[in-house]
């Protein structure tokens, strides 16, 4: 029942019993309160409880005015009988001491005083005095029942603009703004009239609502009853503006603010931060200061606020000394100790945010998650976790959902899984994962450290999702590798909720990645376009991503013609990288050339990183030392990024000592630098000195190390210096790494041990393709062609993917253990059961097996019937050469070495081939002549060498 209602069985039941008594020698005790309404409306009181002193009120904690009123007012000085019916005049009531009462209960209004206030102000009479009754109204909305305040407000008659602001300001208070819309409208029909505050509360509730025309509709009638002198309702409505996102509005209500006072200025200052303009905010700030206004602690953690977001550390000092100067630096204004924290962690001075945290005297849950925060983006993570410790053991503060919500994301950047299960494990014992944002961070850790499963595990158990819950879960899908699981969730979201924002397109178009997700990523693309959601270059450089990975190039290329006037770096860089993993590397070099002619856009790291990998690819020396020229007129030149993409491209251009050069005067080389000299050095045939290099490594190598320097022992074919960096990697715990153990294999085979690469293979934990792909490899270089085809089938069969380089593997063991009729079979069903298509290493391999087995007419018409481009052909015709120059088939031999010396002039192995088919005729003439060009055309032979290792085997 409500308030109001047991408040008027009080004072029957409180009458009635006074008419059967001589006084009331027992009042109702405090239980009365919490007594229960029977199922028959009668009152049911307990029995027990009751005072020893038949005067005063027994009220657990009630202050001494309280027991004095219920002194007066429940003694009934009257003789057995009726009490003597006579109007009560207000003269007659002691208001005085019922207002004084009301007053107590407003400082700490509960509902059992509320009730009792009430009890007394219908026993005196003094319900129906106005300020009382809107007193009442006003304790029982603060005490938590809204419906009480609006059940007394009904009997409220002669209603005045006070009561109807108090029932406004109730319904407000208890976020029931719609039902305050109501009761204004009722308010005007009433023609009571309205006032200032009237109109503060609408715009509060106008704000909540969202009902931005009805905000606007209540500054209309403010400057139409000249209302808008009242500060207090200007400030209102430049914060409703700025809230709403129109902080053009928000500016012209400030400046016609005439009087301007600091909650005028801290309005305009928080609005500008709430539309992401900090520059205006400390802009105002300096304009407070000027004006001679006294910045408050709100005006310095608005100004703090802005300096942290500008990255402005100088400026943010100077308002710390302001504040200290203020006096805002005690305790009692933690908020601007909060803000410092927050401005020092973000500008990267840990230091200065601990020392203030250290000094800070008093400190509330906001001040531990500003420095835990500061941690966290500063990838201290060991400190993250000794704070939360010390917040719980020093500060006595429990962590709460932004406390942990602030750690995950670390976790998850970090892959921390075992820290970010710590932290669920602790949200599920404080009961905290009810909370929705939680989860969502959960779901994001789980999804980054690779645990899908659970991570959708989170997501099915949400009863309720917002979107930040579906583009987490759509981003781990795409994030680990799950693209049709992202596709479908996807469609899913658009069933249950259409709208959607930019970050749920970046989470889909991820799982874009290859040529089947084509379609899709167009369908993608067309619903951006209609619902116009494409003015963001973020989504543009997005979409562009899609169509790289997807192989249409022609379409992210006119996407970037069409935005070329909004295009940014990341936009060409987008571009240009996918020309380069796409091994579209001539294009990457003129894409770059365009962006170069773009006067607004320059060029940073990361797009001469994929300049140079292009140049690399493609062997254009000249091209890569104009890029590190331009490098060196840059301060780009001592990125270390770059230093370690110049090394790689000199090694791929055989410029060795230019790498050398390059890795010699590093600026700060990290581990991936000597990793990059190694597999220089590795490529171009100088294992010694890689080996050398490893030898003085500043690091502790990775698996790449262990890789890039097994290639080298590969070359020099000394088992010994294999043995021992294979026991490095075992003493490292990375000998499991599938790329080692492809690389150990290859090293053991390479230096006769099959038997090794045998036992790595076998024992390899995690066999990847590139793993069975050197093991068949193996076996094809030791003449074991069969056990390569078995070991093919047991690949296919275990479910691992076949690729391009399984089969140059497989074609090559054929070739070495003439199985041509196998190997022809193989690369005739590469495409249709196996889904590779063929390219000209595998064609090699088939002219190779063809020529060996003496079927050059096959072999040469097989070559005919591809339609190859002139450059790849040239490697497929160099092979038939080799077959007919084994086979001493001149006629044949002669044609195509015309069209070879037409194709690869420079290419004296060619000439050497023909001139030995001559010599073997007897045709010395000819080889005599033959000869003569070569040294006419200055063409070298490289020299061959004999390598011998003096020491243990």
């Amino acid at each position: 029942m409500k308030a109001w209602a047991i408040c008027r069985l009080v004072l029957k039941s409180t009458l009635h019993h006074s008419l059967e008594h001589t006084r009331i020698a027992r009042p109702p005790s405090s239980h009365f309160f919490s007594s229960r309404i029977c199922n028959n409306g009668i009152l049911d009181f307990p029995q027990q409880s009751v005072s020893s002193n038949p005067l005063v009120f027994p009220i657990p904690g009630a202050d001494a005015l309280l027991s004095h009123s219920f002194r007066y007012f429940y003694t009934v000085y009257q003789p057995l009988g009726e009490m003597p019916k006579r109007a009560l005049h207000e003269k007659d009531i002691h208001f005085e001491l019922l207002v004084d009462l009301i007053k107590s209960c407003n400082k700490s209004p509960k509902i059992v005083t509320a009730t009792l206030a009430h009890c007394l102000a219908l026993k005196v009479g003094a319900i129906a005095h106005l300020p009382i009754s809107t007193s009442l109204l006003t304790i029982y909305s603060k005490a938590g029942e809204f419906e009480s305040s609006k059940d007394l407000f009904d009997e409220i008659h002669d209603r005045d603009v006070i009561a109807w602001n108090a029932i406004i300001a109730a319904s407000v208070r208890h976020n029931c703004h719609r039902t305050a819309t109501d009761f204004f409208e009722k308010m005007i029909e009433a023609e009571t009239g309205f006032d200032s505050t009237t109109l503060l509360l609408m715009v509060s509730a106008s704000l909540c609502i969202g009902n931005f025309e009805q905000g606007r509709a209540i500054h209309c009638l403010s400057i139409k009853t000249g209302m808008l002198v009242d500060n207090s309702l200007s400030n209102a409505l430049t914060d409703m503006y700025a809230k709403c996102g129109d902080l053009s509005s928000s500016e012209c209500m400030f400046a016609g603010i005439e009087y301007k006072d600091a909650v005028s200025w801290n309005s305009i200052m928080r609005g500008c931060l709430y539309n992401n303009d900090p520059e205006k905010s400390l802009y105002y700030f300096k304009e407070m200061v000027l004006s001679g206004e006294e910045a408050d602690n709100v005006s310095l953690s608005c100004a703090i606020a802005a300096s942290t977001a500008l990255g402005e550390l100088a400026f943010g000092e100077s308002i710390h000394g302001q504040g200290i100067k203020l006096g805002y630096n005690d305790s009692s204004h933690v908020s601007v100790g909060n803000a410092l924290i927050s401005l020092y962690s973000q500008c990267g001075d840990v230091e200065a945010a601990e020392t203030l945290l250290r000094e800070m005297v008093y400190k509330d849950i906001v001040t531990w998650n500003a420095m835990i925060e500061g941690y966290a983006s500063n990838k201290k993570i060991n400190e993250v976790f000794d704070l939360l410790l010390e917040m719980q053991t020093v500060g006595s503060f429990q962590p709460e959902t932004v406390t942990l919500c602030t750690i995950l994301p670390v976790c998850a950047e970090l892959k921390l899984l075992r820290e970010g299960r710590t932290i669920h494990g602790f949200a599920v014992r404080k009961q905290m994962v009810s909370d929705l944002s939680l989860i969502n961070c959960l779901t994001d850790m789980y999804s980054s450290s690779n645990r899908i499963e659970t991570a959708q595990l989170l997501f099915n158990s949400l009863k309720e999702r917002d979107l930040v819950s579906w583009n987490a879960m759509i981003s781990g899908y795409s994030q680990n590798g799950f693209s049709k699981e992202a596709k479908n969730l996807f469609r899913e979201l658009l069933r249950c909720c259409p709208n959607h924002n930019s970050s749920t397109v970046f989470a889909v178009l991820s799982s874009c990645d290859s040529h089947e997700s084509l379609h899709f990523g167009k369908s993608i693309h067309c619903r951006q376009l209609k619902l116009g959601l494409l003015n963001h270059i973020l989504l543009v450089n997005s979409l562009m991503h899609t169509y790289i990975s997807c192989g249409d190039l022609k379409v992210a290329f006119s996407i970037l013609q069409e935005n070329s006037a909004s295009a940014d770096t990341a936009s060409w860089n987008t571009v240009i990288g996918g020309c380069v993993r796409s091994d579209r590397f001539q294009e990457a070099l003129e894409t770059f050339s365009l962006m170069r002619q773009e006067p607004l856009v320059n060029y940073d790291s990361i797009t001469l990183v994929s300049v140079l990998s292009a140049c690399a690819n493609l062997a254009l020396l000249s091209n890569g030392k104009s890029l590190h020229g331009l490098a060196l007129k840059s301060p780009l030149g001592s990125d270390t990024r770059i230093q370690n993409s110049l090394i790689t491209m000199y090694g791929r251009c055989r410029d060795v000592d230019s790498a050398r050069a390059v890795f010699k005067f590093f600026s700060s080389p990290n581990l991936c630098s000597w990793n990059c000299m190694i597999s220089s050095l590795s490529q171009n045939k100088r294992s010694k000195e890689a080996l050398d290099i490893f030898r003085d490594l500043q690091f502790e190598h990775n698996e790449i190390t262990i890789v890039s320097i097994l290639s080298a022992c590969t070359q020099i074919g000394v088992l010994r210096h294999g043995k021992e960096v294979h026991a490095h990697a075992f003493r490292s715990g990375i000998q499991d790494n599938s790329f080692i153990s492809a690389a150990l294999v290859d090293m053991y085979s390479n230096c006769g041990r099959l038997d090794n690469a045998v036992q790595v293979f076998r024992h390899s934990n995690d066999k990847s393709e590139a793993c069975w792909n050197s093991m068949i490899s193996a076996y094809g270089h030791h003449g074991n062609g069969k056990k390569a085809v078995e070991l093919f089938h047991e690949m296919w069969e275990s479910g691992t993917r076949v690729t391009k380089s399984t089969f140059v593997s497989l074609l090559s063991a054929c070739s070495h253990s003439g199985l041509v009729n196998e190997g022809v079979g193989y690369y005739n069903c590469m495409l249709e059961k196996y889904g590779v298509e063929a390219v000209t290493e595998h064609q090699v391999y088939v002219i190779d097996m063809l020529g060996r087995s003496g079927r050059l007419d096959e072999a040469y018409y097989f070559i005919k019937g591809l339609k190859l481009h002139t450059r790849s052909s040239s490697g497929l015709w160099g092979s038939l050469l080799s077959a007919c120059n084994y086979h001493g088939e001149l006629k044949l031999g002669k044609q195509v070495a015309q069209l070879l010396f037409e194709l690869d002039p420079q290419n004296v192995g060619y000439y050497i081939s023909l001139s030995n088919m001559y010599v073997a005729a007897g045709s010395w003439k000819d080889a005599t002549e033959l000869r003569h060009t070569i040294q006419q055309k200055r063409l070298k032979n490289p020299p061959g060498y004999s390598l011998i290792d003096v020491g243990l085997g």
